[in-house]
């Protein structure tokens, strides 16, 4: 798996995505701009790196993958769009509670989810938010059952409140 981020000066991070096998990113050096994010894998990974030719070549061989290309242009604007939207409206509670129950689905009633390798560093990257504040809003809720804490794993056990 690869992460995509930036790094304010300030060595603040915020997580724009993650992708996995068979995935790709990079399209936005598609129209000669400055990088505006890097990329970290967070497993071994193999990658293939396409110049701008041989894309366009790829692209024009097989037009199916330009519909696929546009598609996963289009879903990560909406993400964008969603991140935008909820670092503008939403509380860091609302956002937290956005991002748990949008990656990993709400929990239902009777079955809980399990979320492994996630660290408040993690969620708060993602979310434009302190380490510390997740961590006080991620505490405060465990006694509501809501959630259970465990070491870079959480639980969600029951749909996360609206507002907290």
């Amino acid at each position: 798996s690869v992460k995509v981020y930036s790094l304010d000066e300030n060595v603040r991070e915020i997580i724009y995505g993650d992708f996995f096998a068979v995935d790709f990113f990079g399209e936005m050096s598609l129209d000669g701009g400055p990088r505006s994010a890097s990329a970290m894998t967070l497993e071994a990974c193999t990658c293939a790196v396409l110049t701008r030719g041989e894309l366009r070549e790829h692209l024009a061989q097989e037009p199916d993958f330009t519909f696929t290309l546009v598609m996963r242009v289009v879903a990560r604007a909406r993400a964008a769009t969603r991140i935008a939207r909820n670092i503008a409206l939403l509380d860091v509670y609302g956002r937290i509670a956005d991002l748990l129950e949008s990656r990993y689905g709400p929990a239902r009633e009777g079955a809980s989810v399990t979320l492994q390798s996630i660290t408040h560093q993690d969620i708060a990257n993602r979310v434009g938010s302190s380490r510390e504040m997740v961590s006080r809003l991620l505490k405060d809720l465990a006694p509501a059952d809501s959630l259970a804490m465990g070491v870079q794993r959480l639980d969600l056990l029951k749909k996360l409140p609206q507002r907290w």
